[in-house]
C-alpha cells in the first residue's frame, strides 16, 4: 500500500492526492481522523480511514508505540526578541566573514535546543566551530557576489554554494544529542543529487511562484535520505502552504515593524511541518 496516492474529504471538498507517506503524516497530525473519509485508486467508494485495514491504526500506533518511540510533529519553543537578536549576529557575522563559523555554530546550538523532538528529551548540538569553518567562511565571501557585477561569476558560483549547503546539512545531521547521548542520525543524500535541488530552487524563480512547490519537494527529499532513526521523518507542508505563508513573510517583513512577529510565525510554522512516524515495514 505504500506507493499509492490519496485522497480525503475536508469541509465538503476533496484533497490530494497524497502520497501515502504525507497522508500518514496528515493522520499524525489529526489533520486526517479516523472518521475522515478517504479514497484510492482501486477503491469502489469512499470509506471512512478508520474502516481501511492497515493505513489509520498503523500510523496512529506510531503514537503510543511499545518501544517507547512515540510520533507527532515537531514544535519549537524561541523568544519573539531572542530569535530576532540571535538572527541579526547570524547575518551581521556573515557580512563581517571572519565570525561566520562562530556565529554559526552558536545559532545552530541555540536553535536546535529550542526544538521539542516526541520522545527525544533535551536535544543537543555537538557540532564544533573548527568542524567546516572553511565552508561558513566560503559561504560568507560568496555572499558578496551578487555585488561584483559580473553575472556569469554568479551563475557559477550557484552549484558551488549548493555543495557547500550540502555539507552544511550533512555537518548538522551528524551532530545532534539527547540527553548527552550522540545520536546515530546522518544525512545520506549524494552531493549531485543535492546541487541539482538547489540550481532547480533557483531555476523555479523564474515561474514566479513554483519555487514554494519546488522546495516542499526538496525538503521531502532531504527528509527520506536522513538514516540513524527509528522513525520516520516526514515534511508534509503543502506547496500552497509554502507560497502563501511565505509571502506573508516577506509583505511583514517589508515594512519593518512586524519583523520579530512574522519571523516566530513563520519560524514556528515551519518546524511543525517535520513529523515523525514509525517507518512502514
Amino acid at each position: 500500500m505504500s506507493n499509492r496516492s490519496w485522497f480525503f474529504a475536508s469541509q465538503g471538498q476533496q484533497q490530494g492526492p497524497y502520497p501515502e507517506a504525507q497522508l500518514r503524516a496528515l493522520i499524525v497530525r489529526g489533520t486526517v481522523t479516523a472518521d475522515t473519509l478517504v479514497w484510492s485508486e482501486g477503491m469502489a467508494d469512499w470509506q471512512k480511514a478508520g474502516n481501511i485495514p492497515g493505513l489509520f491504526l498503523d500510523v496512529s500506533g506510531a503514537l503510543t508505540s511499545t518501544d517507547g518511540q512515540g510520533g507527532g510533529a515537531l514544535t519549537i519553543d524561541v523568544g519573539l526578541w531572542e530569535l530576532l537578536g540571535r538572527g541579526l549576529v547570524f547575518v551581521i557575522g556573515f557580512l563581517l566573514v571572519i565570525p561566520a563559523p562562530w556565529v554559526a555554530t552558536s545559532f545552530y546550538r541555540w536553535i536546535i535546543s529550542r526544538l521539542r523532538v516526541p520522545q527525544r528529551p533535551n536535544l543537543a548540538f555537538t557540532g564544533q566551530v573548527g568542524d567546516i569553518w572553511y565552508v561558513f567562511g566560503a559561504l560568507a565571501l560568496f555572499s558578496y557576489a551578487g555585488l561584483t557585477g559580473v553575472r556569469s561569476l554568479r551563475l557559477i558560483l550557484i552549484p558551488v554554494q549548493g555543495f557547500l549547503s550540502w555539507m552544511t546539512v550533512r555537518w548538522i545531521a551528524a551532530n545532534f544529542s539527547s540527553n548527552g547521548r550522540q545520536l546515530p542520525i546522518t544525512f545520506k543524500g549524494s552531493a549531485l543529487a543535492y546541487v541539482g535541488w538547489y540550481v532547480l530552487m533557483y531555476l523555479s524563480f523564474i515561474t514566479i511562484i513554483g519555487w514554494a512547490w519546488v522546495i516542499t519537494a526538496w525538503m521531502r527529499w532531504i527528509c527520506r535520505n536522513i538514516e540513524g532513526t527509528q522513525r520516520e521523518i516526514l515534511f508534509v507542508a503543502t506547496g500552497l502552504e509554502m507560497l502563501w505563508r511565505t509571502l506573508v513573510f516577506a509583505v511583514g517583513a517589508a515594512f519593518i515593524i512586524p519583523i520579530p512577529w512574522v519571523m516566530r510565525w513563520y519560524t514556528t510554522w515551519y518546524v511543525s511541518q517535520f513529523a515523525l512516524v514509525e517507518r512502514a515495514p
